[in-house]
């Protein structure tokens, strides 16, 4: 049966004491003193108090029984008393005493017995609480904890524990059972033990980072000793890196403007600490702007003689022909303005008001015509450095004039750094693949670069990074596109747009002669003695199994017939010399895929049959052939209306519309039967259906299809046709004259009929082409029926 006490009532205000615990009690407090006075009062020799703890001004049910050892002074003077906890007391009802302390009835806990849970716990709480006493460096407590057999009185051993909380150790005061005691020891010390390594690490890490700057920040000093000795030892009388930059600055050849602001950055250097970031950003930017070439201009090629700036006419235009072959009028323009800058250099003419005659091209045309070449080959002619800009995908405006110094990693615009690593102010600057460039949140490039393609406005540019004058109106800019359409109005409109339509046949076949035959030779290892192709056969390879308005297809099949031929000659089946003929290119490449279409006898087949014609058209890849056809639905099968199949844009179904409602209007003088069309639908499809097509100018083969349809009279197979068409009939102009000439030549076509006013573009087609096809005329749709359609009576005979 448990024992019942009455003891005075000792608070302890958030503190626990546990049996065993000997702890000092200071009696200045009112409530400790009444206690120690009311317990000496009941019993001097051996006074009793009952420790209860008080948290958050609340009793706990459970405190302990101490005996009062002893009362007297510390060493400081205070009074205090020593108190010794015995066993654990379930605190009851309050009760009557003598002298002022709060009396309660109280009865004894039985201590439980420790069993083999309790033993195992214990060496688990002995090795923790032995590693937390030896990472708080108390090794003398170590040896006590380890001396301790008694698994209860390990556990209330740990009221002396610093790093268990009040509310903690109060849960040990009010656990009886030593076991149970010490698993809830086991869990708190591994927690506490993973926080001292925590703090352990982020302790190192901060002491190596402090360790880290003194040393060099002392490392520092002691090299600014060692280079200032040095220094005084060779007489240089500079101190400090920042006068070296600042030396740096004053020797370079800078604007006044740039040099201020350089001068600028430098005295802030000298102001700012080695340890803050900033410095670096400073450094960066002054070697940023010492690397730029402010007054340096390469020296242009020209005529003995000549004034400066004037470059040498005659070896600029011989260098564009070797380079290239074709491309007259790129050529012309290109010597236009290189003879301009001379004449003005003549006329000592230079800028007025910081502007010069700047000149900004843009080379469109499909792909694989040599726009970029092009670009090497100007430099090359004008004895300029040479710098490409690769625009394809960029998306943030940044990339063109910069990021802010105050972003991390920022960098100069590319303009900033083509001229920096040109190493010149007057580079070749290739602006590729313009129409390529993206816009998203981070802004639209395109706009950034308005400033930099307009001569009126580039002498003063701004990157952001650099925040000083750049003077651009002496780089000679080139731009490259494969559509216009891409580019937006505004930057079109600050570029001189010169187009490259393609090459014909011969001119492909004098590339692949004089420049992809020899290069592809020295790739494969081969020479011009070992491996001899003839130029029908080279003729063949860009007639028949290339269809392309540029040369990089017919360069790839080059390529691997060489290919086969160095593999042949290593396997034994071949030796060298090797002479590659026309007929050899099956063996090689295989049956061509691009035999021209008259010497097909489906192509006539197609065209054959009512309702079917052949048109002109530009894409991306330059020009091309594609047929428009037609069908009318049964009576019985079908609804009325007009269907357009094909992926087709909103423009080429509306010249789908116009051309139907034209011949609706027109039926009977054009002598078609269009009553018919009431109670039967008509469907208009564009084979090749996974291309998207628009743009006006099939309108006349739209409308010659519908009336090869109605009438039953076929379209003649060697006739192709471009040009949009009104609802009056008039036949109107179209773009891409050039290119869809070249087209039809490819594909073997005879006769075109294009719009009497695009007459003067004739002029842009190579007279070799012109030479071989009928170039027709047309004003109206009329004349394209006569021309196009096969008479009636022929009609009624294939017919039959």
């Amino acid at each position: 049966m448990s024992e019942s006490l009455i003891l005075p009532v000792l608070p302890l205000d958030d503190a626990v004491v546990l049996p065993g615990m000997v702890v000092p009690l200071d009696l200045s407090d009112n409530e400790i003193r009444a206690a120690i006075d009311a317990a000496q009062a009941l019993d001097e020799n051996k006074p009793e108090v009952l420790l209860v703890p008080r948290i958050d001004g609340r009793y706990g049910p459970v405190g302990v029984r101490a005996v009062v050892e002893q009362v007297g002074r510390l060493p400081g003077g205070e009074p205090a008393a020593v108190v010794r906890g015995v066993d654990r007391i379930r605190v009851g009802s309050g009760t009557t005493g003598p002298g002022a302390a709060l009396w309660v009835q109280a009865t004894r806990i039985d201590p439980v017995p420790a069993g083999e849970r309790a033993e195992e716990l214990a060496k688990q709480y002995k090795a923790l609480a032995t590693t937390i006493l030896q990472k708080r460096g108390a090794w003398q407590v170590v040896d006590a904890v380890n001396a301790m057999d008694d698994p209860s009185v390990l556990a209330d051993n740990s009221g002396y524990a610093p790093w268990l909380s009040t509310q903690r150790k109060a849960e040990i005061l009010e656990t009886p059972d030593p076991a149970d005691r010490l698993a809830m020891l086991v869990e708190w010390s591994r927690e506490h033990l993973a926080e001292l390594d925590v703090a352990e690490t982020i302790r190192k890490d901060v002491q190596e980072g402090m360790e880290k700057q003194q040393r060099e920040f002392l490392l520092r000093q002691q090299l600014a000793a060692v280079r200032k000795e040095l220094r005084e030892l060779n007489g240089d009388s500079a101190e400090t890196e920042e006068e070296d930059y600042r030396a740096r600055v004053e020797a370079a050849d800078l604007p006044e403007k740039v040099r201020e602001a350089a001068l600028k950055e430098v005295g802030k250097l000298e102001r700012t600490s080695d340890q803050s970031p900033e410095t670096g950003w400073i450094r960066t930017w002054l070697d940023t702007v010492l690397d730029i070439p402010w007054n340096v201009y390469t020296e242009e090629r020209r005529a003995e003689g000549a004034p400066k700036g004037a470059v040498d006419i005659a070896a600029a235009r011989e260098v564009l022909d070797a380079d290239h072959t074709g491309l007259d009028d790129v050529k012309d323009r290109i010597v236009e303005y290189l003879a301009v800058r001379g004449r003005r250099a003549a006329k000592g003419l230079g800028a007025v008001g910081g502007r010069r005659s700047g000149a900004v091209l843009a080379l469109a045309g499909p792909p694989g015509v040599g726009k970029t070449s092009l670009g090497e080959s100007v430099a090359r002619a004008m004895g300029r450095k040479f710098v490409r800009v690769a625009l394809g995908g960029v998306r943030d405006e940044a990339e063109i004039r910069g990021h802010r110094r105050t972003y991390v990693g920022a960098l100069p615009g590319r303009i900033v750094r083509a001229i920096r690593e040109a190493g010149s102010m007057n580079p070749v600057v290739l602006l590729d693949e313009v129409d390529k460039v993206g816009s998203d949140y981070r802004g639209d490039p395109t706009a950034a670069l308005l400033e930099v393609l307009d001569p009126a406005q580039n002498h003063t540019f701004r990157d952001h990074y650099l925040e000083v004058e750049l003077d651009l109106s002496d780089v000679l800019f080139l731009a490259t596109a494969n559509v216009l359409e891409a580019i937006p109005g505004p930057l079109l409109d600050r570029m001189e747009v010169v187009t490259l339509d393609g090459y014909t046949e011969d001119e492909k076949v004098a590339i692949a002669r004089d420049h992809l035959l020899p290069r592809q030779l020295d790739k494969a290892g081969l020479t011009a003695d070992e491996v001899t192709v003839e130029e029908e056969a080279l003729r063949r390879l860009a007639g028949e199994y290339t269809r392309e308005a540029g040369v990089r297809s017919l360069e790839r099949s080059i390529a691997r017939v060489l290919r086969k031929v160095t593999a042949k000659a290593a396997l034994g089946e071949g030796g060298l010399p090797v002479t590659v003929t026309a007929d050899d290119l099956v063996g090689y490449l295989g049956r061509p895929r691009h035999v021209p279409e008259s010497s097909l006898p489906e192509s006539r087949q197609r065209t054959a049959v009512p309702g079917v014609a052949t048109g002109l058209a530009v894409t991306g890849a330059g020009g091309d052939v594609l047929y428009v056809e037609a069908s009318l639905a049964d009576p019985e099968t079908g609804d009325t209306g007009l269907t357009l199949t094909g992926q087709l844009g909103d423009v080429m179904k509306e010249s789908a519309k116009i051309a139907l409602s034209y011949l609706r209007s027109r039926g009977a003088e054009l002598e078609l039967p269009v009553g018919s069309l009431k109670d039967r639908s008509v469907h208009v499809h564009f084979p090749a259906g996974a291309v998207p097509k628009d743009g006006p100018s099939a309108g006349i083969t739209l409308t010659t299809a519908l009336a090869s349809l109605l009438s039953g009279r076929p379209v003649r197979g060697d006739v192709a046709m471009t040009g949009e068409v009104s609802l009056t009939g008039r036949v109107l102009p179209i773009g891409g004259v050039k290119q869809k000439l070249l087209a039809a030549h490819r594909a073997g076509i005879t006769t075109v009929l294009i719009p009497a006013r695009n007459e003067p573009d004739l002029d842009d087609v190579p007279q070799s082409v012109r030479d071989e096809l009928t170039i027709h005329t047309v004003s109206d749709v009329r004349e394209v029926l006569e021309i196009a359609l096969t008479p009636a009576k022929v009609a009624e005979a294939a017919a039959a």
